[in-house]
């Protein structure tokens, strides 16, 4: 008889198949069905543990689909979080290789940096506040293990919030110099603009999002700590990348944050 943890872990199997063999697969909510969110989380976790057996450190957490834009072009309607690995991070003007990503899209983020741990409790805007180091312009690279992104909320929850890999600006403002819930974002490629929002369309603003993932986490036992790196979610609509390119993106009061794709 297959049981509910055996639908799971086949469902996790398929997952990272999918990204070991560089091949796209079908969507898990056929095993899935009738399951809940918090399910899906825990296929999520499977691999994210497999991952840390062979060696990489969860440095952080992304909160995705908090911008309506993003919503709309998955058709999904609330928001999920992923882990964050210390071997999927490029810094600035670092040559990112496709052949480490299935179906990338790249979105432009505000992403804040913790100094110090926050309370194991429910918290609030001001708690994050004092807890930021300092923030930075940032890429996600999202990337789906799923075919043509044919996802619903249990599938992209359990392929790690269709996480792939993520890109920083090297050059760290203190929060309480940018309103990061006011600025505006222009994303362009080969010099021909192809994304722009601002800060108010991440969740009214980007601390929002915050709160919502630390929440969330705290809720289950993972309360976010110093260091954490948190990519608060889009500012815009995310943009397809279909082949080598570059990408520039400008968030007011922050700076600006490249990535270059390149073949390999």
């Amino acid at each position: 008889m297959t049981t509910t943890n055996d639908l799971k872990r086949q469902a996790a199997a398929r997952l990272r198949e999918a990204q070991q063999t560089r091949t796209p697969c079908a969507p898990v909510r056929d095993l899935l069905d009738g399951m809940e969110v918090k399910d899906a989380y825990e296929v999520q976790l499977m691999n994210i543990d497999l991952d840390v057996e062979a060696g990489a450190t969860v440095i952080g957490w992304k909160a995705g689909l908090t911008s309506k834009a993003v919503q709309q072009q998955l058709r999904v309607g609330s928001p999920d979080f992923g882990a964050l690995l210390n071997t999927c991070g490029y810094g600035d003007e670092e040559l990112v290789p496709l052949g480490r990503l299935l179906q990338p899209k790249i979105e432009a983020e505000v992403g804040f940096v913790l100094e110090r741990d926050l309370p194991d409790r429910v918290v609030t805007a001001v708690d994050i506040i004092r807890a930021t180091a300092f923030v930075v312009p940032a890429f996600e690279i999202v990337a789906s293990r799923i075919i043509d992104w044919d996802i619903t909320i249990l599938d992209t929850v359990a392929d790690n919030a269709s996480s792939g890999l993520f890109t920083v600006g090297l050059k760290p403002v203190l929060l309480k110099d940018v309103d990061v819930g006011a600025v505006t974002m222009t994303m362009s490629s080969g010099g021909v603009e192809v994304s722009s929002g601002s800060g108010a369309a991440c969740m009214g603003n980007p601390v929002n999002a915050v709160v919502w993932l630390a929440n969330t986490l705290c809720a289950l036992g993972k309360p976010l700590r110093a260091g954490d790196l948190i990519l608060s979610g889009a500012l815009g609509p995310m943009v397809n990348v279909t082949g080598p390119s570059r990408f520039e993106a400008s968030i007011e009061g922050l700076g600006s944050v490249r990535a270059e794709f390149i073949n390999g």
